[in-house]
């Protein structure tokens, strides 16, 4: 009988590290930082979404790039 008890507290003991050891890592990192994307970043990110569902893979060539409408207007 003393076997199974000292077999139930080892195994007890076991799963307490375990579930100890595996509770640190991202739970405990601090949130990514918030950040504005341009309007370049926002389309690319539009169509890269897009891309995917449907099943196609994109590789960018020329980037878009878009002029500011002030800087263009002068």
């Amino acid at each position: 009988m003393s076997a199974m008890i000292r077999l139930a507290v080892v195994v007890s003991i076991c799963g307490l590290l375990v579930s100890c050891a595996s509770t640190g890592g991202t739970a405990s990192a601090p949130p990514p930082e918030q950040r504005q994307l341009t309007a370049e970043q926002q389309y690319i990110a539009y169509v890269e979404r897009i891309a995917k569902r449907r099943g196609i893979h994109l590789t960018w060539i020329n980037p878009p790039r878009f002029e500011e409408k002030a800087a263009s207007q002068q």
